[in-house]
């Protein structure tokens, strides 16, 4: 396994296009992939998202999120969104529990421009009273919507199920008591203490053209039960099904599952949007932009007592995380599924 890695490793001037990352002065790093296109995705990926919030004001990175394109010192909400739509751009934005990300898709040859507005947003945001008014009342409709996703729901449901008593068992959206109390200072008092340098990548994929310019310098950042359903969602971490993974997996099933890893892998990253995204999370998450070649060299190295290995680590006569909602008359007893995570061995 090591030899493999190794040898994608020495490779890694063969994975054209190369990932070329410099860390500013403030520790913001900006990593950046040139592909020739004539569009380009650029983004901020924070190391900042619900799992950094408490009791108090879970809820407060999405809700910042919300707050992004309301308008800056420089920007009203008006010039901001025509400027964008003048370039021809689109500018979006999502929160996690792990991370929040600002990113914009334009012509290469505004990616400068798209930079510029994006550093504007993370430091010079008014968090206007009206506009916090006006979003308090748009989340507060988001989360109604949410709770008609049972796919939503349920995950929900499982994290706090898993994560029980801890930041990550909360939702990204927060109680609604909490959205309805939050306020400017608690923007603030967020920005100030997650949307640190070391924490953001300035990410871009497509035509682009690795560089630093001032404009991203961000010196600031120094300073259930539910009747009426028809169906049911039930999520359960760890089966009887998955039990067959530490005793008969085969060599066939192996290959397969590998084959279609990879090949997922390949059509993720097409496009500029989805190898920005993998670049600025893989930045947070590993402090380096992992090649392809030896990406699939870790896959290739997996083999049958791998897998079972790691099941008969991680799943192996562990006790599930079971959520559920609709009507689970259906649903078996906890014990009947907790007995199926384990065999009686001769």
């Amino acid at each position: 396994h090591r030899l493999l890695v190794t040898r994608a490793s020495q490779q890694v001037a063969l994975n054209l296009p190369e990932t070329k990352v410099t860390t500013l002065e403030n520790g913001l790093r900006v990593a950046s992939e040139d592909s020739g296109l004539s569009t380009c995705t650029v983004g901020l990926w924070i190391d900042a998202g619900s799992r950094y919030e408490n009791e108090r004001n879970n809820g407060t990175a999405h809700f910042l999120e919300h707050m992004a394109f309301k308008g800056t010192r420089k920007r009203s909400q008006l010039d901001l969104e025509l400027e964008i739509e003048n370039m021809g751009a689109h500018l979006n934005a999502y929160t996690s529990r792990e991370q929040t990300v600002y990113y914009a898709k334009a012509f290469s040859k505004d990616l400068p421009r798209a930079v510029e507005i994006l550093a504007d947003i993370i430091q010079n945001s008014t968090l206007g009273q009206a506009e916090i008014e006006r979003e308090r009342g748009v989340i507060l409709r988001e989360m109604q919507e949410v709770e008609t996703n049972l796919q939503e729901v349920v995950f929900d449901y499982l994290h706090a199920t898993a994560y029980q008593s801890t930041a990550l068992g909360r939702t990204i959206l927060g109680p609604t008591e909490n959205i309805k109390t939050i306020n400017r200072g608690d923007l603030v008092d967020y920005i100030t203490t997650h949307y640190k340098g070391p924490r953001i990548v300035l990410a871009a994929a497509g035509g682009t053209e690795h560089g630093v310019d001032p404009c991203i310098r961000f010196p600031s950042l120094d300073t259930l039960h539910s009747d009426g359903m028809v169906s049911a969602h039930v999520h359960v971490e760890g089966s009887k099904l998955q039990m067959s993974l530490c005793t008969s997996v085969t060599d066939s099933e192996v290959a397969r599952a590998k084959n279609l890893l990879k090949t997922n892998m390949l059509l993720h990253l097409d496009g500029s949007t989805p190898i920005c995204e993998d670049i600025g999370r893989q930045m947070l998450c590993y402090s380096r932009r992992i090649p392809l070649l030896e990406l699939e060299a870790r896959i290739d190295a997996i083999d049958v007592k791998t897998i079972k290995d790691v099941c008969t680590k991680y799943i192996f006569d562990k006790a599930p995380a079971i959520a559920a909602v609709g009507p689970i008359e259906q649903l078996p007893d906890y014990n009947q599924i907790r007995n199926g995570m384990f065999w009686m061995r001769s």
